[in-house]
């Protein structure tokens, strides 16, 4: 990895290392707790309720099935606010802490500089923390961390930049910071941000919400594209790689885990069992964002609203019937769901374990499981924020459901605490401590082979790390005759991670008799694939493997074939889909892809459009500022006559209507030119017709002025301007102001108009449904004082009004146009006139305003009013002339 410059003036003098024994921790804890909760309390039985206990009394109050329990490893005031951890090959523990999460009800101070990450460490192999230093301090909410060899990586809340860390003298505390990704600024609210860096057996580290992944590739990181993300809080991965994903806000427990996210985002109906979606916790405080609907009679929550840090256990510590389940925790119920995962036909289903209960609950109301991680111990480690509130303050608003909840259970008085337990079975003792930092890469490759997942994955990320391919023969040995399937599965990955893996390796792996292997090789193949979609040997090799008997491998050459267009990838497929008429992966497989391919097509002819736009853009321009400046001037607002003060040569173009505004006009102004006053301005210069000139100098020089100084149009296109000249064929004089009104644009979003009338109102809608078959009308003869108005939802310059009305007579009579501020005060009439069944458009002085009034000042005996489709002409938030 890059070592970059020291970071200068951020690392103070370092303290030495903190050594407290737990003991010594909780009794801390004992004298911290008492002092929050004797303030005033208007409600003492509910504050009683919530009062915070010490981790031994806590404990107490977490079910967790026969034969199992919890162990404290870290605690308060050691760490407070930990939200997520990762251990390095020595089995050192680093603990992100979010040291300004709802700090109060408001959420105060939450994004100032004083959360850190810290250094755990296990010294004398109890399986409790004895020693800590602080890594780095001064974070704003560290989100994610992510060991490598000797460095860390951690994001920040609030940014996209990942930042590499080093402690170069061994004394816990980092004092090398060098940025390795930049990414820029990411706002927003704090829950909806990336979180995870999960280092997958892909050799890619995987994020939530970003549509991308990162890996290490010859000493720096890389990010590849992917074409969706998912998730919220946390993510994980299996023994094959298959991601898990869930979405708190969507009360989602686990999303897009039947596909890597390269293929596209993909989740099944059915992939969740029936009323999976329900949970059933003991606690009965109803501090859920979702209100009423989502709790019980017994005020507890119905269903998953907060799930979130989920992991799948892969350790080697607990009864083998846990391995390979998902462990989802549900901080608002104070529980922990075991989900079981089957595989029916290829797609992955999850079913609640502890049906109708749950793995783990408790009637704490400050516990607030938020991660959960296979240890290298091989247990299973549960990251407790222990908190009052676990929303962030946009859920917690003035006015809100959950506000009056915190505030009635006085929730928001438990901060800055935080625990960290492991679950372990009284027939298993936890395994031993690794240490792979002081190990060489020949014994990296050993750990291969290891039954605990944490051990295998690391052992994998340490050697692409270091890039070692003297062990690249070892590997190879292991890929070809281990008899573990996983110890396989992890040497090819690795090999492919050091570039190390020959075509012969790959083939025999696609004859592997374990199917998950099979399907890794598939996927490998890409990347010689990208080199050849065509090469012979791979694709036939790849072909052979459309009749394999396992689905997951059949899925998996189909989503490779499509995303590399596999030669004869079409006639593939559908062999593939004939086979398998009724498998729901498949079909999904395809329907992702040409999801996929149509948005690629889409983004390419986006681009297109672009590069077509600024190439129309820079022709204008050279032909403005060579011709047209010395009248409108170089920044369009009208070059000034020197000696006539304020007095301009020539209108302003920055906001004008006939810029901005429909094609028609400012071309038939370019083509013929323009006369006569202006908005009332009489201007020295004169607009002459540039029809001389061809189409696509006509059009560059509406595209350059219609995309400049603000504006932001499009491009138009030369066919625009042939057209205009056949229709203006023959006209010889300039336009006038006037003739160029009935070219004026009608206001779109007509669906978000507000119309009130003092007759029928209820029938209003459908004079703007875009049925000229349907009408308004008043239900009523004409009369005078009748009236019909208009709100939008936007200030526009309005300039006419077109009332079409297919019923014969139903035209008004007479009319009065108004224009209003506010909607209650109307000002002077800005039209009158007589209305005609031959003329629907109602010219008016032009106004800049939001609302207004039609007034009925005509009689008709046996006519009603009637509008089939109302129609207002201008232009949307004119800019302001300079």
């Amino acid at each position: 990895m890059p070592r970059g410059l020291d970071w200068p003036g951020q690392f103070a003098p370092k303290p030495p290392p903190m050594r407290l024994s737990i003991h010594a921790l909780t009794a801390c804890l004992s004298v911290l707790a008492g002092p929050l909760w004797s303030q005033g309390d208007p409600h003492p039985d509910k504050l009683r309720k919530v009062r915070p206990l010490d981790p031994a009394a806590a404990m107490a109050t977490i079910e967790v099935p026969d034969g199992y329990r919890l162990e404290l490893v870290a605690s308060e005031p050691m760490i407070r606010e930990p939200a997520a951890i990762s251990w390095d090959g020595n089995g050192r523990m680093y603990v992100a802490e979010m040291r300004t999460y709802m700090q109060d009800i408001d959420g105060t101070g939450k994004f100032d500089t004083v959360s850190r990450v810290s250094l755990l460490d296990d010294t004398d192999g109890d399986g409790r923390v004895d020693t800590s230093s602080v890594f780095i301090d001064g974070l704003v909410l560290p989100r994610m961390v992510l060991t490598l060899e000797d460095s860390v990586i951690i994001r920040e809340t609030n940014t996209l930049d990942l930042w590499e860390y080093r402690d170069t003298d061994g004394d816990g505390v980092a004092d090398e910071k060098t940025m390795v990704f930049k990414g820029g600024p990411r706002g927003g609210n704090l829950e909806h941000q990336p979180s995870g860096l999960d280092w997958n057996i892909d050799n890619w580290v995987y994020v939530t919400y970003e549509s991308r992944r990162y890996r290490w590739k010859n000493g720096r990181v890389e990010a590849g594209p992917l074409p969706a993300g998912d998730g919220q809080w946390g993510l994980t991965h299996d023994d094959a790689g298959n991601l898990y994903y869930s979405r708190a806000g969507g009360e989602v427990p686990a999303s897009s885990f039947q596909q890597n996210m390269q293929y596209g985002r993909l989740d099944l109906p059915g992939q969740l069992a029936p009323a999976f979606e329900a949970v059933w916790p003991i606690d009965d405080i109803p501090d859920v964002q979702g209100g009423l609907a989502r709790i019980r009679a017994d005020n507890s929550l119905n269903r998953f609203t907060a799930s979130c840090g989920q992991g799948v256990y892969r350790g080697d510590r607990l009864p083998a019937e846990l391995y390979g389940d998902l462990f989802i925790p549900e901080p608002v119920g104070r529980l922990i769901r075991r989900a079981s995962v089957s595989v029916e036909d290829g797609k992955r289903i999850l079913s609640n374990a502890t049906e109708g209960s749950e793995f783990l609950r408790t009637t704490d109301p400050n516990f607030r499981p938020i991660n959960i991680y296979t240890a290298p111990d091989g247990t299973l480690y549960i990251v407790d924020m222990y908190r009052g509130i676990i929303q962030e303050g946009n859920w917690v608003r003035e006015g809100s459901y959950l506000r009056g909840v915190v505030q009635e259970y006085g929730l928001d008085r438990n901060i800055g605490r935080g625990r960290i337990y492991r679950l372990v079975h009284e027939d298993h003792e936890p395994g031993p401590r690794p240490r792979m930092l002081d190990e060489d890469s020949a014994e990296l490759v050993r750990h291969l082979s290891h039954p605990n997942g944490w051990w295998r994955d690391t052992a994998q990320k340490l050697l692409v790390l270091r890039q070692d391919t003297s062990v690249a023969p070892a590997l190879a040995a292991m890929a070809q005759r281990d008899a573990n399937p996983l110890a396989r599965l992890h040497a090819l990955w690795t090999l492919h991670g050091l570039d190390a893996l020959d075509r012969e390796r790959l083939v025999t792996a696609m004859r592997d008799d374990d199917a998950v292997i099979r399907a890794a090789a598939i996927r490998i193949s890409e990347d010689d694939l990208r080199g050849d979609p065509a090469d012979a040997e791979l694709v036939a090799e790849l072909r052979r493997l459309a009749r394999d008997p396992d689905p997951g491998v059949v899925l998996q050459l189909v989503r490779t074939a499509l995303l590399m267009a596999l030669d004869g990838h079409t006639e593939l497929v559908t062999e593939i889909r004939g086979r398998h008429p009724d498998n729901e992966g498949i079909a999904s497989a395809i329907k992702t892809h040409e999801q996929r391919i149509a948005r690629q097509k889409a983004d390419a002819e986006r681009r297109q459009r672009q590069a077509e736009l600024q190439a129309a853009i820079e022709r204008g321009r050279e032909v403005f500022q060579s011709l047209c400046f010395s009248c409108h001037a170089s920044d369009g607002s009208g070059q000034l006559v020197p000696g006539l003060d304020g007095v301009r040569l020539a209108p302003s173009l920055v906001g004008s209507p006939r810029v901005v505004g429909s094609t028609d006009r400012l071309g038939r102004i370019l083509l013929q030119g323009m006369s006569g006053p202006l908005d009332g301005v009489t201007y020295p210069g004169a607009m002459v017709s540039m029809a001389s000139n061809s189409d696509q100098w006509v059009a560059d020089v509406m595209t350059f002025i219609r995309n400049s100084w603000g504006h932001s149009a499009g491009l138009v296109r030369p066919g625009v301007v042939t057209d205009l000249r056949e229709e203006t064929q023959g006209r010889e004089n300039p336009w006038t102001q006037a003739e160029l009104r009935q070219f004026d644009p009608a206001l779109r979003s007509r669906g978000n108009w507000k119309l009130t009338a003092s007759h029928n109102a209820a029938d209003l809608r459908r004079a703007l449904d875009g049925d000229p078959g349907s009408r308004w009308t008043t239900n009523t003869p004409q009369r005078p004082g009748m009236w019909l108005r208009v709100e939008l939802p936007y200030e526009a310059r309005v300039e006419a009004l077109h009332l079409q009305t297919a019923s014969r007579d139903d035209y008004p009579r007479g009319y009065e146009v108004r224009a209003s501020d506010d909607g209650e005060q109307w000002g002077d009439p800005i039209a009158t006139g007589h209305g005609a069944r031959d003329q629907p458009l109602l010219r008016i002085e032009p106004v800049v305003t939001r609302f207004l009034e039609i007034r009925q000042t005509g009689s008709s005996k046996g006519n009603y009013w009637s509008i089939h489709e109302l129609a207002i002409h201008g232009e949307r938030n004119p800019i302001p002339p300079r």
